[in-house]
C-alpha cells in the first residue's frame, strides 16, 4: 500500500515508549505518595515517613507533566517520513 502523504511526519516510537515509561512511574508514585502521607498521619511521630510521602507526591506531579509532554512531542513533532526512491 502506497503512502498517500509522503511528506507527512510519523510518530517517534522511541520517544513514545519513553513517555509511557514516565507515565508508569508516575502511576506508581500516585499510589505511593498518598499512602505514605496517610501512614504518617496515622502514626503521629513518623515525620520520617511524611517527608518521603511529600517527595513522592511532588514527583508524581512532575513525572506526570514530563510524561504527557514527552508523549505529545512524540506524536505531534514526530519524525520525517522516509522517502523511498525507486529507479526506473
Amino acid at each position: 500500500m502506497e503512502n498517500k502523504y509522503p511528506d507527512q511526519k510519523h510518530t517517534d516510537m522511541n520517544k513514545l515508549r519513553k513517555g509511557l515509561k514516565y507515565m508508569v512511574f508516575c502511576l506508581l508514585l500516585i499510589v505511593l505518595g498518598p499512602y505514605l502521607i496517610t501512614l504518617s498521619f496515622i502514626n503521629d511521630t513518623a515525620l520520617f515517613i511524611l517527608i518521603p510521602g511529600l517527595v513522592a507526591a511532588a514527583g508524581a506531579i512532575f513525572m506526570g507533566f514530563k510524561g504527557i509532554r514527552t508523549i505529545m512531542s512524540a506524536v505531534f513533532d514526530g519524525v520525517p517520513a522516509q522517502h523511498e526512491h525507486t529507479e526506473q
